[in-house]
């Protein structure tokens, strides 16, 4: 009922009790509280009379017959002991503890021994302190929340989706595409590491990020990626073509709005970052031709299959991390489901090398050249599907790794003549045998 011993004590002397102090020795500590309460409001009167000791006075409302009434909180019953101090043979043999006496040899270092500078930088390491940026640092800062190798990654992607578009190169086109496509990835970075700092921080993964270790403030850091994004966008809709600007914003959107939120959320997570993935080599395709043809999907359906295998294997060995920060990742959740679709995707990528000469992007060849680098990799991966190893985990991941350049670097060495190649030589010669006609007329 009385929730303070003040409350206790405003309970006993309200009921005007007195008991005699020595019958308290034996009861209960928090009724040895109401003795000492007692012996002070007797020894000081100015101190009892506060609105907290009268809370006794106080009444609680109840529900009775639909109808609130009041009724005076019960008081509470005194624990009284009957055992007097001197009939206790117990408490007559109770010794006082003697202080502790100093070893000898022992020495017990004090704060008047530590140095002045030692104890200074001790009260300043729990300083609260402004945040300060050491400009030489930047460009590294900028590096590591861009994600300057995902950065690079993408960028090349774009820039092989450029290349392979059936059109003629050029190179000033191509400069601003890949440049846009860039500053875009880095405004999609930053902005998914300002929203993960709280869970970055569980992770051995990424406990050293900029915004992890206070390395720039957040305000910083958003200000970073809009200087980013919104440059980038613009060079894509106005420089390129506005299909383009529109795809990079829609990755921007994809990887910041849906997948970032949905990693703490569900396994369809590692779904959308795959679209979120395949968009870029798109992007190359559309800059290029302004129109979105099929290569540019079967090119966007290499980058969405190879990043099962690449990802589902680097997360299996990362599984510790991702529990600790709570994501949800298939490895984690559903680790059978995790090596099956692995497995699946890394055998889809011959079925789509094979597609390359049924829709016009490659020569017959590519399948054949590709063959022994997409099995390779099922291999692989069908060695992970069966023993779900951290070894196997590894050889997937790292296959994939030289896996996309090379595929990538093989559909651009078997790709199909541009119809402006094909049309030159014909142009020419028709045009000889007229001016030759004209000539002997």
């Amino acid at each position: 009922m009385f929730k303070t011993p003040c409350s206790r004590a405003a309970g006993l002397i309200g009921a005007g009790l007195i008991v005699n102090p020595a019958l308290f020795i034996n009861a209960p500590r928090n009724q040895r509280r109401v003795r000492t309460l007692v012996q002070l409001c007797r020894s000081d009167p100015a101190q009892w009379i506060t609105f907290q000791h009268l809370r006794f006075l106080k009444r609680q409302y109840v529900k009775v017959s639909g109808a609130l009434s009041q009724r005076a909180r019960p008081k509470q019953e005194p624990v009284i002991s009957t055992l007097d101090e001197r009939d206790d043979p117990v408490l007559r043999q109770i010794q006082e503890i003697p202080d502790v006496k100093p070893v000898s040899g022992v020495t017990i270092p004090s704060a008047a021994d530590e140095p002045e500078a030692v104890r200074q930088a001790r009260i300043e390491a729990r300083q609260w302190k402004e945040l300060s940026v050491d400009y030489s640092e930047l460009p590294g800062i900028y590096a590591r929340l861009s994600k300057i190798k995902l950065t690079a990654l993408v960028v090349t992607t774009a820039a092989a989706g450029y290349a392979m578009a059936p059109v003629p190169f050029d190179p000033i086109t191509f400069t601003l595409a890949t440049v846009g496509t860039g500053l875009s990835s880095c405004m999609a970075n930053s902005i998914n590491q300002y929203f993960e700092v709280p869970f970055d921080s569980n992770m051995n993964r990424t406990k050293n990020r900029p915004l992890v270790r206070g390395q720039i403030s957040p305000l910083h850091a958003v200000s970073f990626a809009l200087a980013c994004g919104i440059p980038g966008v613009t060079l894509l809709t106005l420089a390129v073509n506005p299909l383009t600007g529109f795809l990079g914003a829609l990755n921007i959107f994809l990887y910041t709005c849906c997948y970032t939120p949905l990693k703490r959320i569900s396994i369809t997570n590692t779904w959308v970052g795959s679209v979120v993935g395949a968009i870029p080599p798109i992007m190359g395709w559309t800059a290029a031709t302004g129109a979105l043809d099929p290569g540019a999907l079967l090119l966007g359906a290499f980058l969405y299959s190879w990043q099962f295998p690449h990802f589902n294997a680097l997360s299996w060995n990362l599984r510790e991390d991702y529990s600790r920060g709570g994501y949800r990742m298939m490895s984690v959740t559903h680790p059978a489901l995790c090596k099956r679709v692995a497995l699946r995707h890394s055998v889809a990528l011959i079925g789509l090398s094979t597609l390359g000469p049924v829709l016009d992007v490659t020569t017959w060849t590519f399948p054949l050249i590709s063959l022994p680098i997409n099995l390779y990799i099922s291999y692989l991966a069908f060695r992970f599907y069966q023993r779900g190893e951290r070894q196997s985990a590894r050889k997937l991941f790292f296959c994939s790794l030289w896996h996309l350049p090379m595929l990538l670097l093989l559909a651009l060495t078997c790709k199909k003549r541009r119809l402006a190649e094909e049309a030159g030589p014909t142009g020419s010669t028709d045009a000889s045998i007229a001016l030759h006609a004209s000539s002997s007329s």
